[in-house]
C-alpha cells in the first residue's frame, strides 16, 4: 500500500493560483503539476475561501486562531497544578512547626511486620 503524497503549502498554492487564473483547463494543469483534478479544485476553492483573512485587520496570519476548548482545559489544568502547590507549601511549612509526632497519625502496628 503505497502512502498519499503530501504537498507543501507552497505547492498548493501555486497550483490554486495557476487554476485562479483561467489560462489552463483543470485537466492541464493536474497534468502539468502531476495532480489530480479534485486536489486542484479543492485547493483553488480553499484559496478563494481563505482570501479575505489575509485582509483582516489586528490579526497575525502567522498566529493561529485559539481553540476556545483547548484554552478552557488549559485553565482547567493550571488551576488544578496551582491547588496542588499550595497545598504541599501548606504541608512543607507546617512541617517545619512540629515539635513531635503528636500531630501525626501513627500507621498501625502491623503495618510494617513481616
Amino acid at each position: 500500500m503505497t502512502k498519499r503524497k503530501q504537498h507543501k503549502p507552497e505547492f498548493k498554492a501555486r497550483v490554486a493560483l495557476e487554476a485562479l487564473k483561467g489560462e489552463q483547463t483543470v485537466a492541464k494543469l493536474a497534468s502539468r503539476f502531476e495532480v489530480h483534478p479534485t486536489m486542484t479544485h479543492q485547493w483553488k476553492k480553499a484559496l478563494l475561501d481563505g482570501a479575505s483573512e489575509i485582509f483582516q485587520r489586528g490579526r497575525n496570519p502567522a498566529e493561529p486562531e485559539a481553540d476556545a476548548s483547548r484554552i478552557k482545559d488549559l485553565h482547567a489544568k493550571i488551576g488544578e497544578l496551582t491547588v496542588e502547590r499550595d497545598f504541599l507549601e501548606h504541608i512543607v511549612s507546617n512541617e517545619h512547626s512540629f515539635h513531635g509526632h503528636d500531630n501525626w497519625i501513627a500507621p498501625p502496628a502491623n503495618l510494617f511486620l513481616r
